[in-house]
């Protein structure tokens, strides 16, 4: 039975998830509260069933766990010097650069940023001094595993490197000192093992790393912890910051961390929807919606397509009525833990399945060459119901990726989405054409 196939499906998604890295799915999920004090939360509180609250901490640590290779990316690099004499002005040589130096980045996720900061780390370790000379902060205790596994990865021809995790539960004697030479943690931990219990002479740090800066500002009490651990540092340790964002907050974070630094960041991307074409289908209810979506299908060859609901209650129904029309489908939603919805992508990337069906959780940052078409069964609006373009750029733009021509087709069922829709029109100045999914001749023009 179709409803057998739904099922098992779901299976093999959650099975796939338990074999993921040694992040292990629990019951509750224990976080550390500003002070450290650990907090437990059960897994399957309910929430809301508006959209998911966009996690920036579960995001980022889900782009690390999904990119297998590094992204392509075609924006222009701005540079911005700190100093009008610098060298980087004129410089013909390397040895030319005076390198270290203090240094804000800010590129996309997958692009590289953690390999170019453990790299600097590597740079300036000497073994033979057998204490702390380099400090990375991550915001969570899972994104401080991920980055240390790329310490490890790349520190494995340094056979003398050793590497410590300043996290929770990870218990030392007072009084004991570190020897390790490179300390990976969350700032609240990594602030006690500095001021209060004295494991890390703060003095004697050569670089300090604040990774994923725009995920630090999101999450409470780390901006004030990483201000007094960089205070401690001595003048001339290296200053080395990294985000996904660029906005105001993580530059104002930014200058009161890293003084005088030069900044290399990613030109903001154009609002461009020239590769992908637009259309909208009229409709009176969700299931007429369900039925212009399942003649699209019948129309035309889709390789892979994303469909986009507000609520995760929609997105369930959704997936299991395409189920039993025969479809491969994936689901995914913020309920979910990371793991899981890591382990989801993973199969849809590989062909697994042919459709995700999803709420906003999935509309940053995911790419998968093979989506050729993406469909918003409901537009995306803000929490006072207004039209939410940048989501609308973010969602249609998993297709037409990697210079490939692209499909978006928006579901309308009311007079207020038929208004969204034409506010999304007007932002854009780009026409969004009317598509009669009942006509069989049309649906094939527009897939040609």
């Amino acid at each position: 039975m179709a409803t057998d196939s739904w099922a098992l499906a779901v299976d093999e998604q959650e099975a796939a998830a338990e074999s993921l890295s040694n992040l292990h799915l629990k019951e509750e999920k224990i976080k550390p509260d500003a002070n450290g004090a650990v907090l437990k939360t059960n897994a399957n509180s309910e929430k809301a069933d508006e959209e998911e609250k966009e996690d920036r901490a579960a995001q980022s640590l889900l782009n690390k766990l999904i990119r297998s290779n590094l992204v392509d990316n075609t924006n222009q690099v701005e540079v911005l010097q700190r100093d009008p004499n610098s060298p980087l002005y004129s410089v013909k040589s390397f040895e030319e650069l005076r390198l270290p130096q203090n240094l804000i980045a800010q590129s996309q996720s997958g692009t590289g940023k953690t390999a170019a900061f453990v790299l600097a780390m590597l740079s300036q370790v000497e073994p033979a001094n057998r204490y702390p000379q380099c400090l990375c902060l991550s915001p969570t205790y899972e994104l401080a595993l991920q980055t240390g596994k790329v310490i490890e990865q790349m520190g494995k021809f340094y056979p003398e490197l050793k590497l410590a995790y300043a996290v929770r539960g990870n218990k030392l004697e007072r009084g004991q000192k570190i020897s390790e030479h490179i300390v990976i943690g969350t700032p609240g931990t990594v602030l006690d093992w500095c001021s209060k219990l004295k494991f890390i002479d703060p003095k004697k740090i050569k670089v300090f790393v604040l990774d994923e800066a725009d995920v630090m500002i999101a999450t409470q009490g780390h901006q004030d912890q990483s201000i007094r651990i960089q205070r401690m540092l001595p003048r001339n340790c290296q200053m080395l910051l990294f985000s996904a964002t660029f906005e105001d907050s993580v530059w104002k974070f930014a200058q009161k961390v890293v003084p005088d630094p030069n900044i290399i960041k990613l030109k903001r991307e154009e609002e461009t929807l020239d590769t992908i074409k637009q259309y909208y289908v009229l409709c009176n209810n969700r299931d007429e919606k369900f039925q212009a979506l399942c003649n699209l299908y019948g129309a035309i060859t889709i390789a892979q397509a994303m469909i986009f609901c507000h609520t995760r209650k929609t997105a369930s129904w959704l997936a299991a009525e395409l189920s039993k029309e025969g479809h491969q489908v994936a689901l995914l939603s913020g309920e979910m833990m990371v793991e899981q919805r890591a382990a989801v992508i993973e199969r849809f990337r590989e062909g697994k399945e042919k459709v995700l069906v999803t709420t906003n959780v999935c509309a940053r940052g995911i790419d998968v060459e093979q989506v050729s078409v993406v469909i918003n069964f409901d537009l995306p609006v803000d929490k006072d119901g207004n039209p939410d373009n940048e989501t609308y750029l973010h969602r249609i733009g998993r297709t037409g990726r990697f210079g490939k021509r692209g499909l978006a087709v928006n579901m309308v069922d009311s007079k207020h989405s038929m208004n969204i829709l034409n506010r999304i029109q007007e932002h854009f100045n780009k026409k969004i054409e009317r598509l009669d999914t009942d006509d069989l001749d049309e649906i094939e023009k527009i897939a040609n």
